[in-house]
């Protein structure tokens, strides 16, 4: 087969049938820019925010703290003293949190974090 003829083979399989271009750049733009062009700069939305993201990450640390706390008194790797500071401290750490949820209006189920197959997080 003469070059020519391969080319003329090409450009037709290029050119064949272009489809709504139109379609296709709405669809691709949209693809592209997932996060709208506009953001939400109200100042209590992004403190409330903010406030949410923080505190969910504390309450992850603290189950996590927690639940080694619980494994290293099941080994029996800590005196009573270390339990009772641990015991004090997951207290008032608790405390703490319920004050700064009660500041920024959230609850416990705003908090949860989704862990995929481990469940949620509360």
């Amino acid at each position: 087969m003469p070059v020519t003829d391969l080319d003329s083979q090409v450009g037709e399989k290029l050119l064949h049938d272009p489809g709504d271009l139109e379609t296709f750049a709405t669809e691709l733009e949209q693809a592209t820019s997932p996060l709208p062009r506009r953001v939400n700069a109200d100042p209590e939305g992004v403190e409330r925010g903010l406030a949410k993201l923080v505190l969910t990450l504390i309450e992850l640390l603290r189950q996590l703290m927690e639940r080694q706390a619980l494994r290293r008194i099941e080994a029996g790797s800590l005196d009573d003293e270390e339990i009772e500071r641990l015991g004090q401290t997951f207290m008032k750490l608790d405390a703490r949190m319920e004050e700064l949820k009660l500041i920024f209006g959230l609850e416990d189920e705003v908090l949860n974090l989704s862990l995929g197959p481990l469940g949620d997080l509360m």
